[in-house]
């Protein structure tokens, strides 16, 4: 098979790009003769997974630019129109945020939709990613596509996609759409002149919003408290699109008006104020706790830039703030939606919480404990959404869906995370307490001393050699013997190969093993032979093997660690948690310290590897 030269894919460039912009880069690579940068632009064609499309916004069909949003956009229609049923009277919705370039990515994308046949919902101004899956389900629509790349740096973007069901897209879909994005790669139309005015789209924003706002007003819980509270709080939505709906569901829920942070407020593509526009980087709302302590203020709370997540920090008695981690606040919103789901008499077996499986197991012991059905998933709402959807056809009550990321989901209105809505539960929540004289952080103490303290660390290491990255996890799980760490001796019959894991993790024995690589599954690890024949059929996960790195390790001492692959950053991820059952917070730092080394120094070999 001959390779195609760096040239010939500049050239068949310049032959399809019509944006003035990105040609120019383009050709200036070309002229100066800058042909590792144009191999870096053009080689690898952008990979469409169930996150949809994200990059970096330049030329070339590695990054998302006009050409590659036409490109994804008459792949997803056509692989729309062959599999679902009334595709095209049913229609697309697309939304977009407020980044550069998301203005005309969303026309493009109502271009090649309109192309095809297809009906366009559309919200022609910016507006939060919530919009999109909430509208997709509210129309029946046939599918949806959003226009943001979330907290990512400015110059990035992305193409989120939903399907029929409201829900992000999850295998095998992805393969099917990046196989129809291929078939139908090369530009049609660019012509996005005149596309509100096109019979077949129709402005959504009004009747949808209305209806959204409506239906998050099911979880109000006493207006009048709401209304007569005298709580104050500073909101943040990062130079995002967050602060009119934030406004307005605050209001719906008759709750005061928040203290905005001026310069954050208003959309800014730029991000001028923060190095990352993220709520949970360090520093990101720093200026929103200045505002606070300058008009004490004991409470801040924020969205990310498309204001599908959802972050809050707290003064705590002794002048301190709190910020809360992701996994309290989703301890949080479980037990209020646990006190909401049993003031309308739901059944607390019929209450269904999931979180992703790197997220904290507190939930599952929440649920041990009150009786409400729990299931840990993928990392990730595309499997969370669709976990909550199949529980709720089975007969059960959708009540939470949370990652470690910030990221809720607390109604059935929204099969995706939902940073407004999380808002007003939380501040309605805050209202309640503090008419009692009690605070958020006194509400998460009384949680860890009827469930027990859970502590985390989660961390990554640099590896940006991708040979390296599966030497360690290879060592992980085929290792040899080292000093002081017994490993175990699992001969699966059915592959040939023997799995040799690390049977204690900073001398704590481990418990449970599950590797989503090799297909590997066992519990109560210390309690069997360390050395034992595995037939085909035994130990095989519940969750699907995938080809990047997840190894999960429990330990008895209530120790819980996740090692994965990035898939997007040249990154070894680890999630480390530590429970102590009887609140002792001393002992569970101890743990939680040692196992930490233990990571860097047993299973990774930092020091060794320069990472």
């Amino acid at each position: 098979m001959t390779t195609i030269s760096t040239l010939d894919l500049a050239q068949r460039w310049l032959a399809e790009d019509k944006d003035p912009k990105t040609r120019a880069q383009i050709e200036g690579l070309m002229a100066s003769g800058n042909e590792e940068q144009l191999e870096l632009l053009l080689r690898t064609p952008i990979e469409f997974g169930t996150a949809g499309l994200r990059a970096r916004m330049e030329a070339g069909f590695s990054r998302l630019n006009q050409l590659t949003v036409i490109s994804a956009s008459q792949g997803l229609s056509a692989y729309a129109e062959r599999t679902v049923p009334h595709a095209l009277e049913r229609g697309v919705v697309i939304g977009h945020d407020h980044r550069h370039n998301s203005h005309v990515f969303a026309r493009l994308t109502a271009r090649a939709f309109l192309d095809r046949g297809f009906r366009v919902h559309f919200f022609p101004q910016i507006g939060p990613t919530p919009q999109v899956p909430f509208a997709v389900k509210q129309l029946k629509a046939a599918c949806g596509v959003m226009i943001t790349a979330s907290h990512n740096p400015k110059n990035d973007n992305g193409y989120k996609v939903y399907w029929e069901n409201g829900a992000q897209i999850k295998p095998p879909l992805d393969e099917g759409i990046a196989a129809c994005i291929e078939e139908h790669r090369e530009p049609r139309s660019w012509d996005v002149k005149g596309i509100e005015h096109d019979e077949r789209v129709e402005d959504v924003t009004v009747p949808m919003m209305d209806a959204y706002f409506a239906e998050a007003q099911k979880l109000v819980q006493d207006v009048e408290l709401n209304q007569s509270t005298l709580l104050q709080y500073v909101y943040t939505p990062m130079h995002g699109v967050g602060a009119p709906f934030a406004a307005r569901m605050l209001s719906s829920f008759g709750l005061p008006p928040f203290v905005a942070v001026p310069e954050q407020e208003q959309p800014d593509p730029d991000f001028p104020t923060v190095s990352f526009p993220n709520p949970e980087e360090k520093g990101a709302l720093d200026m929103a706790k200045s505002l606070a302590d300058a008009q004490s203020i004991g409470l801040v709370i924020a969205n990310d830039p498309d204001a599908d997540r959802f972050a809050a920090a707290e003064k705590q008695r002794d002048g301190s703030w709190l910020m809360f981690t992701g996994d309290q606040l989703g301890a949080i919103f479980a037990a209020y939606v646990l006190e909401m789901a049993r003031s309308a008499r739901v059944p607390d077996a019929k209450l269904a919480m999931v979180n992703s499986t790197v997220s904290s197991r507190m939930l599952e012991t929440m649920a041990r404990v009150e009786g409400f059905y729990y299931a840990d998933t993928l990392t990730g709402f595309k499997w969370m959404a669709n976990e909550l959807e199949a529980l709720q056809n089975q007969g059960y009550f959708i009540g939470l869906g949370y990652e470690e990321a910030i990221g809720y989901m607390i109604h059935d209105h929204v099969l995706d995370k939902d940073g407004v809505t999380a808002l007003a539960v939380f501040v309605q929540l805050a209202a309640r307490l503090h008419a009692k004289g009690q605070n958020v952080g006194d509400y998460l103490e009384s949680l860890y001393a009827k469930y027990g303290y859970y502590t985390s660390a989660n961390s990554y290491f640099l590896c940006p050699d991708p040979v390296k990255m599966d030497q360690i996890f290879s060592r992980i799980r085929y290792g040899t013997a080292e000093p002081g760490i017994e490993r175990s001796e699992y001969r699966r019959t059915h592959t040939g190969d023997v799995l040799r894991y690390p049977l204690t993790i900073g001398g704590f024995p481990v418990s449970y093993i599950r590797d989503l690589t090799v297909g590997f599954e066992m519990r109560d690890v210390d309690k069997q032979a360390a050395s034992l024949d595995i037939a085909e059929g035994e130990c095989l996960p519940q969750f699907p093997v995938s080809s990047s790195h997840m190894i999960t390790f429990e330990t008895r001492n209530g120790g819980r660690l996740t090692m994965r692959t990035s898939g997007t950053e040249p990154k070894l991820k680890y999630y480390l948690e530590v429970r102590n059952s009887c609140n002792d917070r001393t002992k569970a730092a101890q743990d939680l310290n040692t196992m930490s080394q233990a990571v860097a120094a047993e299973l990774v070999h930092a020091k060794e590897g320069r990472l």
